[in-house]
C-alpha cells in the first residue's frame, strides 16, 4: 500500500483530538527526550558523581 502526498499524515494514538500544534511539539519533544538513553544509577558512578567539588565550595571567599 503506498501513500500520496495528499493524504493526511498517521495520527499517534496518544495523541488527544484537540491538542494545538504546540502541545503536540511539546509532546514530541518530551518523548525524544526520555528515548535518550540515560545515565548509569547506582554503583560506583553514582559515587563518583558525589564525591565530585560542589559548586560554590570552590570559592570559600564567596560564602558570608
Amino acid at each position: 500500500m503506498t501513500t500520496s502526498p495528499d493524504d493526511p499524515p498517521a495520527e499517534d494514538v496518544s495523541a488527544p483530538a484537540d491538542e494545538t500544534p504546540v502541545q503536540r511539539a511539546l509532546r514530541l519533544k518530551n518523548a525524544a527526550i526520555d528515548a535518550r538513553p540515560k545515565p548509569p544509577r547506582g554503583g560506583r558512578f553514582q559515587r563518583e558523581q558525589a564525591a565530585k567539588l560542589a559548586s560554590g565550595k570552590s570559592r570559600p571567599w564567596m560564602t558570608k
